[in-house]
């Protein structure tokens, strides 16, 4: 499996991504909003775009799809719920399907809603599993749930899905928010010396060349793995009083993603 980030350098600060089999050069795209650097760089690797995958959807993860798809007559791939939503959807997809780009690559669909109730995660069946996460985990921070979610359903899916995760899974999120998510990070657990250090790289980061986080650096950065951390607990009290003794990880939770939403 061969994976290409794609910056869009937009307002939004999207990621796009090829995922391509090494054999026969087939490539799938992934919320291809900018489709003309994405088809730019699949005709200079020499990559037949086939398929087009939606982790959502949200526009600016699905207005490429037009262009891209009358470009390379590509099959659209997106939740099973998500037809109303997202236009032309060839196959609609459910949790634990199966998803192959030519003779060697196999992706499985998670059904991970909280950021939408439509929202789609692909794991990669290789060694080192890649997690191509949309809109759901960031680097080191977590998705809203502004536009169609909801915050209990986020937590379930960081709960019961992502957590599950081994650690050397790596993580290819929908868009680079990693400043600013360390940034919280240490508003949240200032002691964190490691998301403190990997700030002060963020700030110069190259977006074109960013970083790619697996899940035990997350488990370490990202606050929202972080519920059980007293420090983040301590902090989170002196902005919830009422907060119980001994809060139950659900809550934290919650209570986090409700200091996000207007940090």
């Amino acid at each position: 499996m061969i994976v290409e980030q794609i910056w869009t350098g937009n307002a939004y600060r999207n990621f796009n991504y090829l995922i391509a089999c090494g054999e026969t050069g087939e490539a799938m795209a992934v919320d291809p909003l900018d489709h003309e650097k994405c088809l730019a760089r699949a005709r200079e690797l020499g990559w037949q775009i086939t398929q087009v995958l939606n982790t959502h959807e949200h526009h600016d993860h699905t207005g490429g799809n037009a262009a891209l798809i009358a470009a390379t007559g590509a099959r659209l791939l997106a939740h099973a719920n998500a037809r109303n939503s997202i236009p032309g959807i060839d196959r609609g997809l459910q949790a634990g399907d199966v998803i192959k780009i030519g003779r060697t690559v196999e992706l499985e669909a998670l059904d991970t809603p909280g950021h939408t109730m439509c929202h789609i995660c692909v794991l990669s069946h290789t060694d080192t599993p890649a997690l191509f996460c949309g809109d759901t985990l960031f680097n080191a921070g977590a998705g809203n749930c502004h536009h169609g979610g909801h915050p209990r359903e986020l937590y379930s899916t960081f709960a019961n899905q992502l957590a599950q995760l081994p650690d050397h899974t790596l993580i290819y999120p929908g868009h680079d928010y990693l400043a600013n998510n360390l940034a919280f990070t240490l508003d949240r657990e200032p002691g964190n010396e490691e998301a403190a250090r990997l700030l002060e790289q963020a700030k110069t980061q190259d977006p074109n060349r960013a970083l790619v986080s697996d899940m035990a650096l997350e488990r370490r950065i990202n606050t929202f793995m972080r519920l059980d951390s007293a420090g983040v607990v301590a902090r989170l009290r002196e902005a919830f009083p009422d907060l119980p003794e001994n809060p139950d990880p659900a809550t934290v939770f919650l209570k986090l993603r409700e200091l996000r939403n207007s940090w």
